[in-house]
């Protein structure tokens, strides 16, 4: 997994996934990551670490892992709609080119697969980002053919502050959420809020499927690998 150098969420939420896939399955996975400097963000540090995002997968190539993430959900998002598909191409050119032909998917593309997976057609959605972000994020979902109905912005722009949000105060934001016709909520369009605990709680509030960026990216990892099972209290793109 490629993550940012601040992120604190992911190298805990995804392996959590994992380890509840394998104790269904008996599968045994093991779990690498490569750093990319970012600290806050901004459009700035976010197309920075884009640019460092080849040097990470190199890094990893050398690790012959099966599958690499690019888990950062805005970073992608921020650089103009469809932009995971070129960015997972490229990758997969780097990665290739360093000895290692594996698949390369992105938590941006992940949960766009996932909403469609799930068919999805309008949702809503919580962010931990400043507000011109977050629309930016809602364009690119709404790009993706999928109608963004509401959102709330937490406004927190230190990447570390984002991995302190705690979980347990989702289902209540959640709870604010405008749902009108809405199909699902995604909980956490971040890769580094907390949410794979809240998940539950929250699904009861909104009366709704709930899927997060994490929990996205777990299920578009688990599908490469051929991996995938459904497993208890992780969401609806968990769910048998």
């Amino acid at each position: 997994m490629l993550v940012p150098s601040s992120n604190t969420t992911m190298e805990t939420e995804v392996p959590e996934v994992l380890r509840r896939v394998a104790a269904e399955t008996g599968d045994r996975f093991t779990f690498h990551s490569s750093r990319m400097r970012m600290k806050t963000v901004s459009a700035e540090e976010l197309a920075a670490m884009n640019a460092d995002a080849d040097r990470a997968a190199v890094e990893l190539a050398d690790a012959a892992v099966d599958v690499m993430a690019y888990a950062c959900l805005v970073a992608i998002m921020s650089q103009g709609r469809g932009a995971h598909r070129g960015i997972e191409e490229r990758l997969t050119r780097t990665a290739a080119d360093a000895g290692a032909p594996v698949d390369i998917v992105s938590s941006a593309g992940a949960l766009v697969a996932g909403l469609h997976h799930m068919g999805a057609r309008k949702v809503s959605i919580v962010t931990p980002y400043m507000k011109p972000l977050t629309a930016l994020v809602a364009d690119y979902i709404e790009a993706e053919g999928v109608e963004v109905q509401d959102a709330i912005s937490l406004e927190v722009d230190d990447n570390l502050a984002v991995g302190r949000l705690d979980p347990a105060n989702l289902p209540d934001i959640a709870r604010k959420l405008d749902t009108r016709g809405a199909d699902a909520v995604v909980l956490s369009a971040c890769v580094q809020m907390p949410s794979l605990p809240a998940i539950p709680a929250a699904e009861a509030v909104v009366g709704l499927p709930v899927v997060t960026a994490s929990t996205a990216t777990s299920w578009q990892l688990l599908s490469s690998l051929g991996a995938y099972v459904p497993v208890a209290n992780s969401g609806a793109l968990f769910r048998v």
